[in-house]
């Protein structure tokens, strides 16, 4: 599975981004995606995952400000991002389960199997 992020830049507080990430090397259709962000000395955190049935679950901080969002036929998976805050600020990852059925996305970082290269976003 590859996934390649795009999007991401610098934006002022208020403003909003869509981060894009392109799947492929396996049909999207089996596995939960997710997207996840990181600071400079801080852990990785979950902001937003889908399941292929659409199910979402979201971090709290993003809860009303964010969208994920999936297009199978194009293999590629969204994430509307409105009302930025400067505290989004990260680099934000794109994200793959292993292949298998997920009644509910999971949140954790480890059960995500394959990682993007990352797409920073800056807000000030």
């Amino acid at each position: 599975v590859q996934l390649v992020e795009s999007g991401g830049g610098s934006v002022q507080a208020g403003g909003s981004l869509r981060l894009s990430c392109a799947v492929s090397g396996y049909d999207a259709l089996y596995l939960c995606m997710g997207w996840f962000r990181q600071v400079p000395g801080k852990e990785r955190e979950g902001v937003a995952v889908i399941n292929r049935r659409g199910t979402t679950r979201y971090a709290d901080f993003v809860t009303g400000r964010f969208t994920i969002s999936q297009d199978h036929a194009k293999k590629t998976l969204f994430l509307q991002m409105n009302s930025l805050r400067t505290e989004d600020t990260a680099m934000y990852y794109c994200a793959a389960t292993p292949p298998g059925i997920y009644p509910r996305p999971p949140r954790n970082k480890a059960d995500f199997a394959h990682w993007g290269q990352g797409t920073q976003v800056t807000v000030s």
